[in-house]
């Protein structure tokens, strides 16, 4: 059986390259669980606060780079369920993608996307029925294990993924985990008992997963990693290991992210807060940063 090291050391040698600079932007989601809508969907609460805040960034030329867990097809079967209860959200990613500003890693809950096959079979096109055809959906698409944003000038590399490779149940045995998710923990999500392998939900498990990531970028000149999977927001001071996790967009009331701009990181969060005069109104609030990029350069 592989170790953690292995895994994510094969994630990063086979990870796509994205060359970027300091006038590049970039909004680093992950963990979405984009589901169908139902009592079992957790991303429905927060579609809204997502949604705009996707249309802000692609209004202001930001990369959206989503790092595993996007869609949550443990409890699904399908995309296509996926796709209708959220269509407009992927009609939003379709136009990052015709503008090659969709870069997408695969996580345990969508696994799937591992195959290429499936993920042409499945989200090339998706029917429209206005038009009463197939129409392009996201034609080309390829989903990585891992993605590694390289400075142009210093050379720094920023290595993105979702961090399952951690965690080896959820990495070996995710057929198995999802079958089990099918068949018996989403009956009981909709009642509020939580899953016990997930570490988002099992406090011993995240801090397990946190710690082999941890090791894995001390042992590698403290490179630079953001990660998910655990829905834990981390933002690292400099000199600190250099563990970075953009949390989730399933928090009760609010979605949490890492924005890149300027040479510069920041945890950000989006949430409904109330004006004084009662009205609600989607809200970007800086949680952490932005700090530059160098400060966390080793070499």
């Amino acid at each position: 059986m592989f170790s953690s090291k292995k895994r994510l050391d094969k994630a990063y040698k086979n990870a796509k390259v994205i060359p970027f600079d300091d006038a590049s932007k970039f909004i680093l989601f992950s963990d979405c669980h984009r589901g169908d809508n139902s009592f079992a969907d957790d991303f429905a609460n927060n579609r809204n606060i997502y949604f705009h805040a996707l249309k802000h960034y692609y209004a202001e030329g930001f990369q959206y780079c989503e790092l595993g867990d996007g869609d949550e097809l443990w409890e699904n079967l399908t995309f296509k369920s996926i796709f209708e209860a959220h269509k407009n959200v992927y009609l939003l990613l379709k136009a990052f993608h015709k503008n090659k500003r969709l870069h997408l890693c695969y996580g345990n809950h969508d696994m799937v996307y591992k195959n290429p096959d499936y993920v042409a079979k499945h989200l090339s096109t998706y029917f429209e029925p206005i038009s009463g055809k197939d129409e392009e959906l996201f034609p080309n698409l390829t989903y990585h294990e891992g993605l590694v944003l390289k400075h142009t000038t210093t050379n720094q590399e920023l290595f993105l993924t979702h961090g399952h490779q951690a965690d080896w149940w959820n990495y070996t045995f995710w057929r198995w985990s999802r079958f089990l998710v099918r068949i018996l923990w989403k009956p009981l999500n909709v009642m509020g008992i939580a899953d016990p392998t997930s570490p988002a939900k099992n406090y011993k498990e995240l801090i397990k997963v946190e710690k082999r990531i941890k090791k894995w970028i001390v042992n590698n000149n403290n490179l630079l990693t953001i990660a998910g999977h655990t829905h834990r927001p981390r933002f690292p001071e400099p000199g600190d290991i250099a563990f970075f996790n953009d949390g989730s967009c399933v928090h009760p009331r609010s979605i949490t992210g890492i924005e890149i701009e300027n040479g510069a990181i920041a945890l950000i969060k989006w949430q409904i807060a109330t004006t004084d005069d009662g009205t609600l109104k989607i809200v970007r609030v800086l949680l952490e940063g932005p700090k530059p990029l160098t400060a966390y350069k080793t070499k």
